[in-house]
């Protein structure tokens, strides 16, 4: 047994899974960043892991340094990040669009009943004058 609690082969048991679970290439877990998957990844008890001070504090010290995450968990969030971003974007987008057609079928609108009073004043006021046709020759 060396000084970390556990025999030399159960710290690399426990250092080659710290090494697969921090690659994001678990064999025995969900890939989870959690010391139960560390210690079912190393093939070894939680009781065992727990005395492997040396190793908790490596694993420790790197999830205090990089956080929980898994790569593909980090990648999944940065993913989420950016998909929020342009969904946000197109909601500025769709709501100053939502303004501008308003605001056109308000200009079409009052155009149209301009349009309907002029024809109207047109046919009730309006003399047609016939104009001489000019027939050259």
């Amino acid at each position: 047994m060396n000084d970390t609690g556990v025999s030399a082969k159960t710290e690399q048991k426990l250092r080659d899974a710290m090494d697969r679970l921090l690659a994001g290439k678990p064999q025995h877990s969900d890939g989870r960043l959690t010391k139960n998957n560390l210690a079912q990844e190393a093939g070894v008890s939680p009781a065992t892991m727990f005395r492997a001070k040396a190793v908790l504090a490596d694993w420790d010290a790197h999830i205090d340094t990089h956080g929980s995450l898994t790569p593909g968990e980090a990648r999944r969030d940065a993913d989420l990040d950016d998909l929020r971003r342009q969904l946000a974007a197109a909601k500025r987008e769709i709501t100053e669009l939502n303004r501008r057609l308003t605001a056109a079928a308000t200009v079409i609108a009052s155009l149209h009943h301009d349009n309907q009073m002029l024809r109207t004043e047109h046919t009730t006021t309006g003399t047609v004058i016939a104009l001489p046709s000019q027939l050259g020759g």
